[in-house]
């Protein structure tokens, strides 16, 4: 029998009742979540464990820990109060706030929520709840609208960057323009990928009425056309899979759709792919959502000037679908 243990940054709060907990599940690369220490502790389901840690019913080391995706070091411990107080909770949990000042905010956004409005006055949106999020928390800066400088599809997890003065927005959008941002993705693909440089001209019609490569069209012209748009894309396998990859994407430009776009004109589409896998012939592994995660986001602070990066491990969703076709492969 073990204790689960982690070291938190965060505020401070009184130590509940301490819990004697099962051994959790054992991955020797990798250390396990908040939320298996829960559910090893208490037996119950993954929403529910996941549930317990946003609401603010769990502790470590006495301090709260609201994020189920936290990894825990050995030698501290974790304590379970479900009729602790419910932290106020959202579609958006305090711990997306990565970093916030006065000119910018970073977040961690979960998959399945729009970046912005897809249509006028659509609010369920990152952009809305970070505002809503940061009125609350008392942040600081001026509560405006939020600045859009880059975005994430719906079912892409992670780093997104707002700016919070208009001044931060023309900066920062300008080093996404120059591409010299650092961006960063985990991806889990169809196939055995090898380390590779993919370079093409993304086009609006391919000529089935999907985005993809202008020399993937069947009749492709030997001119690229003006409208087209230089796209490059660095692979990196990180670990192999039973039938997938886990692969790094890193982004030398930042096109829509372009690492989709990408890895399923390689032959290898990301589970989960539901538009730009119709070309794929091979078997199918299905997947609740896109498994892609924006790890990595660095840029230059629009005030400081300073070189600043952030990191955030891939959601709960994601980490399950490796391990299981990891214990596959075992």
């Amino acid at each position: 029998m073990t204790v689960a243990a982690t070291r938190l940054r965060g505020t401070g709060g009184r130590c509940a009742r301490l819990s004697r907990v099962r051994d959790p599940p054992t991955h020797p690369d990798r250390a396990p979540t908040l939320a298996e220490m829960v559910r090893a502790q208490t037996g119950m389901a993954w929403s529910r464990a996941r549930r317990l840690c946003e609401e603010g019913r769990v502790l470590v080391d006495g301090v709260r820990c609201t994020d189920p995706a936290t990894r825990l070091a050995p030698g501290a411990a974790v304590a379970v109060d479900e009729r602790a107080q419910r932290l106020r909770t959202g579609p958006l949990v305090a711990t997306a706030i990565v970093y916030v000042d006065r000119d910018v905010v970073v977040l961690d956004k979960p998959p399945g929520m729009l970046s912005v409005a897809d249509t006028p006055g659509n609010k369920a949106t990152l952009a809305d709840y970070a505002r809503t999020l940061l009125r609350q928390s008392g942040a600081g800066g001026v509560d405006v609208k939020l600045g859009v400088v880059h975005r994430l599809d719906r079912e892409t997890s992670g780093l997104m960057a707002f700016a919070r003065t208009a001044h931060a927005q023309r900066a920062l959008a300008a080093q996404f323009r120059a591409h010299t941002v650092e961006r960063l993705y985990h991806a889990i693909v169809h196939g055995a990928v090898a380390a590779q440089r993919i370079e093409s001209s993304l086009v609006l019609d391919r000529g089935d009425g999907l985005r993809g490569s202008h020399e993937r069209r069947a009749h492709a012209a030997r001119e690229t056309p003006r409208e087209a748009r230089r796209a490059v894309t660095h692979l990196r396998p990180l670990v192999a899979l039973t039938g997938a990859t886990l692969v790094e994407c890193r982004l030398e430009t930042g096109r829509q759709h372009q690492i989709r776009i990408h890895l399923a004109e390689l032959g290898h589409p990301l589970l989960g792919e539901r538009v730009y896998i119709r070309d794929h012939r091979g078997p199918v592994i299905e997947a609740p959502r896109t498994m892609l995660h924006a790890r990595t986001l660095g840029f230059l602070h629009p005030r400081t000037g300073r070189q600043v990066t952030y990191e955030r491990e891939p959601p709960e969703d994601f980490r399950e679908q490796v391990d299981a076709l990891r214990l596959r492969s075992g």
